[in-house]
């Protein structure tokens, strides 16, 4: 019997038993992946948001001052369509045209209905 028992040692030793499927290691390693993909993702998205918000900002203090800018020349534009007129016009070389009819359609008269139509 001690023979057999010396004989299952060695032979227990010599062995090298290859587990390659350990389904807790992979679990766990499937586990440490995704949260390092996710908080990649988490990280990336929400530096994108404080980007847009940013440049937002920017963008509505441009709208502001082109508004301001629109609103001057607007007045600028009224001020100075104020002050033509036809007198002015016609100093400059504009002259009064007179109307002319270049097609002319004649009616055809009106149209009667039977008395049975509805």
């Amino acid at each position: 019997m001690k023979t057999i028992a010396i004989k299952m040692k060695n032979y227990a030793t010599n062995v090298n038993v290859a587990n390659n499927y350990n389904p807790e290691r992979r679990v766990l390693n499937i586990l440490l992946i995704s949260l390092g993909v996710l908080a990649f993702c988490y990280v990336l998205f929400l530096g994108n948001m404080i980007f847009n918000i940013v440049e937002r900002r920017g963008l509505e203090t441009n709208a502001r001052t082109l508004s301001n800018e629109v609103g001057n020349l607007e007045s600028e534009y009224f001020s100075v369509s104020n002050k033509i007129d036809v007198s002015f016009a016609e100093s400059i070389g504009f002259k009064e045209t007179k109307e002319k009819q270049y097609a002319v359609r004649k009616s055809i008269g009106s149209i009667k209905l039977a008395k049975n139509e509805l």
